[in-house]
């Protein structure tokens, strides 16, 4: 199996405010991003998290594809849209210093993602007749499925940059899986 997993091309966030299970809008060039993406148009199976961001990119190139909510983005709960710089020093401090086990008010820590992230990620490779996957998502879910597979620390995730409109590309034989495109 072949796994091609893209993240959504850039939004429009000047304010930077916090986001993930929030609805974004994309840049507003977001076609023209879109025209720039290397995409194979040949898919036995396209997945997109349901967030627009997403969506609108699987729309745009005309994919038939299903949503998993399970490819979604963190949940930061009350944190969502409100910008970074305004979240409560008491609140945000202790998610920096562990943002594995520490959650946002009324959202998840980074282990219940992972344990969502996983969930879809094991069932889709035990698909075993599936020759070609497009996986839409986002930096989280992608980082997430590369952890899984190169066994590094959960803390050390943010270490890998997933660039807009990016895809990693990934190889499924049986156990074996070999990660040879990252942000082509």
């Amino acid at each position: 199996m072949e796994i091609h997993l893209i993240r959504h091309t850039a939004v429009d966030n000047p304010e930077n405010l916090c986001y993930g299970f929030a609805e974004m809008p994309l840049r507003g060039n977001y076609t023209k991003d879109c025209e720039k993406l290397d995409l194979d148009e040949e898919f036995d199976l396209v997945i997109s998290s349901p967030s627009l961001r997403c969506r609108l990119l699987a729309d745009y190139f005309k994919f038939d594809y299903t949503t998993d909510a399970r490819l979604r983005e963190m949940n930061f709960g009350n944190w969502e849209l409100k910008k970074w710089t305004e979240i409560p020093e008491e609140e945000i401090n202790p998610w920096y210093q562990d943002f594995v086990n520490v959650k946002a008010s009324g959202g998840e820590n980074l282990l219940e993602m992972q344990t969502r992230v996983l969930s879809f990620w094991n069932e889709l490779i035990k698909k075993k007749d599936t020759g070609k996957v497009l996986i839409i998502t986002h930096a989280g879910a992608i980082r997430l499925i590369l952890q899984s597979i190169l066994q590094f620390p959960l803390e050390n995730m943010f270490s890998i940059q997933i660039d807009y409109g990016k895809k990693v590309i990934i190889k499924a034989e049986g156990s074996l899986f070999s990660v040879y495109k990252v942000n082509s």
